[in-house]
């Protein structure tokens, strides 16, 4: 008989842990239970669950007694104090935050890149940055394939990826311009970033400041993606530099991506090829009928979407692409509920 398993879900009631709730219903892992999980503060509340209504209960460290999965959303402090917890008690922790994404010890999962990682697991995986995680399904099959000696991104990244305290400041910052205030006018409280000193509008503007200003003037939301990439491809040889751009669209982020491969009988054909086989990857590449991927087309899809694929005009080993997918399901949720579907394939959950 098959093994089913009782989940909670770690910050239930916020924009990730919502999709999470979600992406469980469909999901094909074998679930017994789900045990949702927030600040005092959402202790009550109810959130449906498979035509149920469940109610939402307080974080507390004996909250993970009898789970066996923990999805963790509710900020790197929370994971860095529960996640241990949960492990004590026998738990496996998918933790969404950048708690343990460096952590040596710790797993770093792209489900299609590196699933085989899950094998050192030791109670706790962390997700990657969701930037990163879209960057990684689109360019490991060309890795795999030709070499990766050098990678450049610029991202324009959503507000939800912000939180949904963002979400509301946009849209009333975009009302406030459509009724005639002035950009100085505006409240802006939450971006760049909500623990910088100065604070700016999104509405109808672009931020090149995703978190805080960290080493080489390069901020951590960028810094996240080099060491990230290195991380999951097991490459610390591999250049990558990373520009993180917030823009006001909700959902869904889009990246630029200059890559130079090793094999230089790498073509844009065979480069389409390969990601038309790629797990994860749709292909929607052909300039001719203005085909290519959207961020407003990603919105609720689990796919990572590539396109614009086009030779450098001066370096014949570069290409240039366009790469769209959802961060709140790809870049958080669904990539952490597929680590626990491969957990669970693997034979890999640690069962009270």
């Amino acid at each position: 008989m098959e093994k089913t398993y009782h989940v909670a879900v770690v910050g239930a009631t916020g924009a990730v842990g919502a999709k999470m709730i979600e992406m469980l219903e469909t999901s094909s892992l074998p679930i017994e239970s789900v045990k949702l999980l927030a600040s005092k503060r959402s202790k009550g509340k109810k959130l449906a669950f498979k035509n149920k209504l469940l109610t939402v209960e307080e974080l507390v460290p004996d909250s993970f007694k009898g789970i066996d999965i923990a999805l963790f959303s509710a900020g790197g402090s929370i994971s860095k104090k529960f996640a241990p917890e949960a492990v004590k008690r026998g738990a496996v922790v998918v933790d969404n935050t950048s708690a343990f994404r460096m952590d040596p010890e710790v797993p770093l999962v792209v489900p299609e890149v590196n699933e085989s990682a899950l094998h050192s697991h030791h109670g706790i995986i962390a997700n990657p940055n969701c930037s990163t995680i879209q960057m990684m399904v689109a360019l490991d099959p060309i890795r795999q394939a030709y070499g990766l000696d050098r990678i450049i991104v610029s991202t324009y990244q959503a507000v939800s990826g912000a939180g949904m305290s963002a979400i509301k400041e946009l849209k009333e910052q975009l009302q406030d311009m459509l009724d005639g205030k002035q950009p100085e006018d505006l409240t802006a409280n939450i971006l760049p970033c909500g623990s910088d000193a100065k604070h700016y509008p999104l509405a109808f503007n672009a931020l090149p400041q995703i978190d805080v200003f960290s080493d080489e003037d390069y901020t951590y939301e960028e810094w996240k993606m080099v060491n990230e990439t290195k991380k999951i491809m097991s490459d610390n040889q591999i250049k990558v530099a990373a520009t993180c751009v917030r823009i006001p669209v909700l959902q869904g982020h889009s990246e630029s991506i200059y890559i130079e491969v090793k094999d230089s009988s790498a073509t844009v054909r065979s480069i389409q090829d390969l990601l038309l086989q790629a797990p994860g990857v749709v292909l929607q590449d052909d300039p001719s009928e203005q085909i290519y991927p959207q961020a407003l087309n990603s919105v609720n899809k689990k796919e990572t979407f590539v396109g614009r694929i086009r030779r450098d005009l001066d370096v014949n080993n570069g290409f240039h692409m366009w790469v769209v997918s959802d961060n709140l399901l790809k870049g958080a949720a669904w990539n952490s509920v597929q680590i626990a579907e491969s957990l669970h394939r693997l034979g890999l959950v640690r069962v009270n």
